[in-house]
């Protein structure tokens, strides 16, 4: 077992402030650093601006005659992918971990700051520093709850290190992106992942509780973009529940909080490349943003097996379902006022007929969009001006949600 408060260890979580009191907060780590006033700067809950920051990182801001692009930002191309050789234990085939370790291997970066699992949780994200490529086996898999990513810049700056990696999710990088130019480094990688909906480890824990009488045996879940969820557990069993069967009105009604439901940037479009799944029919999906991102995926060469995005399906009837659920939970979870009985036939129909590929992705880009606006109405609706950015509306005006007085810039 490694000694993580070593800093020589391979992996090493320096010790960690406490977070300051924030009002709408993921604790990506920036109030735990020395100058927690840079939250004003850096958060995406206070005043994003998406078409500067993707302007410095990309070169560019979304370009009209590339309609994808107004849902997942900008990208040179979007990929399927998958390794060749599935890496053990990863949540998909480890592309992931696999482009930090290769990161690392080739010199590129001298450290990833990245998650693992907590000791004492295997379900709890532990922000750690990773300085050996072989150590990038211990961060594989998911894991729910928040965690102080950007806490780890200052330690591993003060490490000496010039050229880093991180991974992270998308309110992490947009604080990493506002606070990169100040930060001192000579080159960052950003390796991101979509984040539809994030939620304590508690919380999660009393999820897991649902699925099983013996949640503790669960090893792997995933939400599949085929309307499933799978687990898997520690005697090689697998299990798979449609998302219609899901026990979501046995859950509290805060159990995804106030920032996921209104976070605008699910595809972590300040990445240098983005590795999810939702798009990939199967596969992982991967959304290749700027020239750093190519050189990211170059380092994987023949080891990973690449293919075009498919779409099938519409989204709009799923979309305006979800917006007609979400107003008439006011606030709570959005559940489908669907008799039992059929729930089993309609999931197993919506895999054959329902948006499928990039349109299951459009259509859970849109689905966050209209989560976003009604949720900031109902909760913070003085927030709603500086929050929402233009091409959230521009997602939500197909479905009849316009902006009303004082709510957009």
């Amino acid at each position: 077992m490694l000694d993580r408060t070593n800093p020589n260890s391979p992996l090493w979580t320096p010790p960690l402030a406490e977070p300051a009191p924030r009002e709408l907060c993921t604790d990506c780590g920036v109030s735990r650093m020395s100058d927690p006033k840079q939250c004003g700067q850096a958060c995406q809950f206070i005043k994003p601006d998406y078409p500067a920051m993707e302007r410095q990182v990309h070169g560019r801001t979304r370009d009209p005659s590339r309609p994808d692009e107004q849902f997942f930002g900008p990208f040179r191309r979007m990929l399927r992918a998958a390794m060749k050789a599935p890496r053990e234990g990863a949540q998909w085939t480890g592309i992931t971990t696999s482009l930090a370790q290769r990161l690392l291997e080739t010199g590129t970066v001298e450290a990833v700051l990245t998650m693992a699992a907590d000791p004492s949780d295997k379900w709890q994200p532990a922000p750690v520093i990773v300085t050996d490529p072989k150590a990038m086996a211990q961060c594989r898999g998911m894991r729910m709850g928040y965690a102080p990513l950007l806490s780890l810049l200052e330690p591993a700056r003060a490490r000496g290190f010039k050229r880093i990696a991180v991974t992270g999710i998308p309110c992490q990088i947009y604080a990493l992106r506002r606070l990169e130019k100040e930060l001192g480094f000579e080159r960052i990688y950003v390796i991101g992942t979509p984040c539809s909906d994030n939620t304590t480890t508690k919380s999660f824990h009393q999820f897991l509780d649902l699925l099983s009488d013996k949640p503790e045996t669960i090893t792997y879940l995933e939400f599949r973009a085929d309307y499933h969820v799978e687990l898997r557990f520690e005697d090689g069993k697998v299990k798979e529940i449609p998302f219609l069967l899901l026990p979501i009105s046995k859950l509290p009604s805060d159990f995804f909080p106030i920032t996921c439901r209104t976070c605008v940037d699910y595809t972590n479009t300040l990445a240098d490349i983005t590795v999810g799944y939702m798009g990939g029919q199967g596969q992982q999906w991967l959304l290749v943003r700027n020239e750093r991102g190519e050189e990211i995926l170059k380092l994987l060469g023949d080891e990973v097996l690449l293919s075009e995005p498919g779409s099938a399906g519409k989204r709009a009837a799923p979309v305006k379902g979800f917006l007609k659920n979400t107003e008439l939970a006011a606030g709570g979870l959005p559940v489908r006022g669907m008799p039992n009985w059929l729930r089993p036939f309609m999931g197993w129909l919506m895999p054959k007929v329902g948006p499928r590929g990039l349109e299951f992705a459009r259509a859970r880009v849109e689905m966050k969009a209209v989560e976003t606006v009604l949720h900031l109405r109902r909760a913070y609706p003085h927030k709603m001006k500086n929050m929402v950015p233009a091409h959230v509306w521009e997602l939500v005006k197909p479905y009849g949600v316009e902006p009303q007085d004082g709510e957009r810039r």
